[in-house]
């Protein structure tokens, strides 16, 4: 006979907490995505920011290459060659705005832009724009054309540099020309020779010479004591073979009253004045101790 189980009349009691209520999958699902819908936001804005950079970096290369980029001028039939920068150096110049593009400028046949101005002076404009100064060559005489191109080219700093160079040259032609010639006639000092002209000392020094034994020297260095003074002292080397010459003839200077003798043409020719009075007793102007000239 079989028997049915008997079951308690009531179950135990469990324990609060075992089991608990497990949040909706929905929640969980939609903050996954939009943590990653942040994630995929901020990586995008990293990559626009770097684009963005990467343009800006660009424009700035293609802007330096711009300026860097070569220029070729027509200039009155000369062609100069220069970058942008170079021209557009002083702001609101005719050359800045030429390059920039702010006023036409009309071209050549091979595309440079002409300018129909003087060529030649224009080498002087393009150098005052590359170095800041006014670097002309020795004995350039044309500023007045010099300042017209100035202001044809609306450059302000070169008009007033080439007019400060051109009142220095004036002021400098209002002072006279100095020249003396002393000869003691020892052989410790010899010939004497000053002139606050060294250009005039210049070309002494371009006229005379030193030979060797059959070698050209060139000017005895040893005979110069600055560029406004020169001090012959005896020269005469028997021993040796070595002689002055005057460069133009090849004559041998042998005496110091030839060579003073040459100093005094010079002088003549370069429009010195006389203003020694001679002593008759020594009868001609080469024996004289001292020789003062003025022009």
């Amino acid at each position: 006979m079989t028997s049915t189980p008997v079951l308690p009349s009531s179950l135990p009691e469990l324990p609060k907490g075992v089991f608990k209520k497990k949040a909706p999958y929905k929640a969980q699902d939609e903050q996954g995505k939009k943590g990653a819908l942040q994630t995929e936001h901020k990586t995008i804005r990293r990559e626009m920011e770097c684009d963005r950079k990467s343009d800006d970096f660009e424009a700035i290369d293609q802007g330096n290459n711009c300026k860097m980029s070569p220029v070729t001028l027509n200039v009155g039939g000369y062609l100069y060659v220069t970058q942008k920068q170079t021209l557009a150096k002083y702001p609101d110049s005719l050359l800045e705005r030429v390059v920039s593009g702010k006023i036409l400028c009309p071209s050549d046949a091979e595309g440079h832009y002409f300018i129909d101005r003087d060529g030649l002076l224009f080498r002087h404009v393009l150098n005052f724009l590359r170095n800041g100064d006014l670097l002309l060559p020795e004995g350039f005489q044309e500023n007045q054309l010099l300042a017209r191109e100035a202001e044809f080219f609306q450059l302000k700093a070169l008009a007033d540099a080439v007019k400060s160079r051109w009142e220095k040259e004036q002021l400098a032609s209002r002072e006279a020309t100095f020249l003396e010639i002393t000869d003691s006639h020892d052989r410790s000092q010899g010939l004497r020779i000053f002139c606050n002209a060294p250009d005039f000392i210049t070309k002494i020094k371009s006229r005379i010479v030193l030979v060797s034994k059959s070698r050209l020297d060139g000017f005895p260095e040893e005979f110069s004591i600055s560029s406004n003074i020169i001090q012959f002292k005896y020269f005469i080397k028997s021993e040796n073979g070595t002689r002055l010459v005057l460069k133009e003839d090849n004559t041998f200077v042998c005496t110091l009253e030839t060579l003073k003798f040459e100093a005094i043409m010079m002088a003549l020719k370069c429009g010195f004045r006389l203003l020694t009075s001679l002593d008759c007793s020594k009868g001609s102007i080469v024996h004289s101790d001292a020789l003062h000239f003025i022009k």
